[in-house]
């Protein structure tokens, strides 16, 4: 048997399917976590863009990072149960290839900005510089791209 079949058989994966309760419970638990994850990053990237200045970088970067960190844990966690009750059918949907492409655009760029010697600085305290502001504009695009994508895959299941 191959690994998504194997995967479509799980046990959790049957349930999830069988049981309309426990099926939105992590479908709810996933939302939820995608709250936290935007909520923070948009809060930052906004900062980062220019809104709030009142609000120190430095101040705000560190736990919205961490709640960010977090809501994309339990996103993935949930988001790969929600995959495992049907992963063909997941996999053949264009609106999830588009969302995983979205996400690995996103990663790639929370990537770069964390490599960035000018994201060090904004967070010590300094003025967020070009291309900090340009890394959190496209971030506030790819995000919200991302959840589009997301939500459209029902649609086409």
């Amino acid at each position: 048997m191959d690994l998504l079949g194997a995967l479509s058989e799980w046990r959790v994966a049957a349930l999830l399917r069988n049981s309309g309760t426990a099926y939105a419970l992590v479908n709810s638990a996933h939302v939820a976590s995608i709250g936290l994850l935007f909520g923070a990053i948009v809060t930052l990237d906004l900062r980062l863009v220019g809104a709030f200045r009142q609000h120190p970088v430095a101040h705000l970067a560190p736990p919205l990072v961490q709640v960010a960190g977090w809501g994309f844990a339990f996103a993935t966690a949930t988001g790969f149960l929600l995959f495992s009750v049907r992963p063909l059918a997941y996999l053949d949907n264009i609106a999830f290839q588009l969302k995983l492409g979205l996400l690995a655009l996103a990663g790639l760029n929370v990537l770069l900005l964390k490599i960035n010697p000018r994201w060090r600085v904004a967070v010590g305290g300094g003025t967020p510089l070009a291309s900090v502001r340009a890394a959190a504009l496209v971030s506030l695009i790819l995000w919200m791209a991302t959840i589009v994508a997301g939500r459209w895959i029902g649609f086409l299941m």
